[in-house]
């Protein structure tokens, strides 16, 4: 694995880690629905990549460049947020999304 192999994957476990904290933040919280349902989404592509990237899988830099997408999209909407919970998982999915863009 490769530093940049490695790097990605270490960011997309922290996001993974942030989404799910943040997830459990945001349930019943009615205001909040968009970044719940984005923190589950965004998980979940930056559980694939860790997969994809641990067994080097062709399609690993594909995956990475939609979790890029998604976790910009996901910090877009918890920065709108006061939570600590919502703020952490912002800048996690700004690593992130760096990190799988150096995947390309």
């Amino acid at each position: 694995m490769t530093d940049t192999q490695k790097a990605c994957l270490d960011a997309c476990l922290e996001c993974f880690r942030a989404c799910e904290v943040c997830t459990d933040c945001c349930i019943g919280a009615a205001e909040r629905s968009d970044c719940l349902r984005l923190c589950l989404d965004c998980a979940d592509v930056c559980a694939l990549c860790v997969r994809l990237l641990g067994r080097n899988s062709r399609f690993a830099a594909q995956s990475c460049a939609m979790c890029a997408e998604i976790c910009e999209a996901c910090a877009a909407e918890c920065e709108k947020h006061k939570p600590q919970a919502c703020q952490d998982c912002a800048q996690a999915c700004r690593r992130c999304a760096e990190a799988c863009r150096q995947m390309g």
